[in-house]
């Protein structure tokens, strides 16, 4: 696909992913090579970014809500990570560095799209559930120190056989579906797992990564190259030739991570704070989640108007900011929203 009809390049998530954007030519189309080109059809592409949208939709929804879980949860596996102002501020600088040479670490185990909580309510009651203990200790006596104490039980098992073999499926064959449902996780388990502390510091956070976006994006080549050289589930994928090759498709339009994870977690603290609120209603969750859909709306119109890659946060960020912020002018609860 073309660098003017890419999806949005984005900004790093909060995980030290890399900012991963589809390299595109003018034309509408991607290279494959020196002399072959795919010409995207209107149907083809308008199926590209509208599932790549719903998709992103997905892990912003259900990561809210289960982020709003999370934070009430007593046990220590499943507390959130808090981004603090301080982190906030540190976080552009560090994502400059990762765009630069540092290489993804994924915990398979952790991120996986089957995760026990959500593949739980799946298994019938029926389902014979043993537990299990793996304990791994050393020395003996009084000084006897454990190294590895872990419980599961039996769904956890078959979660682990069914990850491991869309692991192995991505690892021999790189298919787009694979990769979409590690990105799917990855990008779910983010918005979950990683909490601003308050809208001040969502607000830092995104300001920082605003302009790092439109810096790597306008003022260097850089995010391209790294795409276009880097390949891991950092992103999601979708055919623009489905309709002509099938699941075979190989020119794919792209959204990266970031893109999903960054002003995921800030809608997932809106969430938080509208429960916060008891008002039974979540106000400032769907005015954000509505400001995203026209945000990624808002960067696809411009690139095919402009013929030019676009730097998705440039219009994230201020409508996931904005549309907030007026509701609660609105509302007279501004105050109460940055304390």
């Amino acid at each position: 696909m073309s660098e003017a009809e890419q999806v949005p390049a984005s900004a790093p998530e909060a995980a030290a992913v890399l900012d991963a954007l589809n390299a595109t030519d003018s034309n509408g189309t991607e290279a494959l090579n020196a002399t072959a080109k795919f010409v995207a059809t209107p149907e083809g592409t308008a199926l590209a970014y509208g599932s790549l949208v719903f998709m992103a939709l997905l892990p912003i929804f259900f990561g809210a809500l289960r982020s709003v879980r999370c934070s009430k949860s007593k046990n220590s596996a499943d507390m959130p990570e808090t981004i603090t102002s301080r982190d906030a501020a540190r976080f552009p600088i560090i994502a400059s560095c990762t765009l630069f040479g540092l290489y993804l670490f994924f915990k398979v185990t952790q991120c996986s799209p089957w995760r026990s909580p959500l593949m739980s309510r799946i298994f019938p009651d029926s389902f014979p559930n043993k537990q299990y203990q793996l304990l791994f200790t050393q020395g003996s006596g009084e000084s006897k120190e454990e190294i590895v104490n872990y419980e599961f039980d039996t769904k956890n098992l078959v979660c682990l056989v069914i990850s491991s073999v869309v692991g192995v499926w991505y690892l021999l064959k790189k298919h787009w579906i694979a990769n979409n449902l590690f990105g799917l996780a990855f990008a779910l388990n983010g918005v979950e797992l990683l909490h601003l502390n308050n809208v001040s510091t969502g607000c830092i956070l995104l300001g920082g990564l605003f302009v790092y976006d439109v810096f790597w994006v306008f003022g260097t080549n850089v995010m391209v190259t790294v795409a276009k050289s880097f390949e891991a589930p950092i992103k999601l994928v979708f055919p623009q030739d489905l309709l002509e090759k099938g699941l075979e498709a190989s020119n794919f339009a792209m959204l990266g991570l970031g893109d999903i994870v960054i002003p995921g977690i800030f809608i997932a603290l809106l969430l938080r704070f509208d429960v916060s609120l008891k008002k039974n209603s979540r106000t400032y969750f769907y005015s954000s989640f509505l400001a995203y859909i026209f945000g990624l709306g808002l960067t696809i119109f411009v690139m095919h108007t402009f013929k030019h890659a676009q730097p998705a946060l440039l219009y994230l960020v201020p409508a996931c900011v904005g549309f907030p912020v007026i509701v609660a002018l609105f509302n007279g609860e501004l105050t109460e929203m940055f304390r």
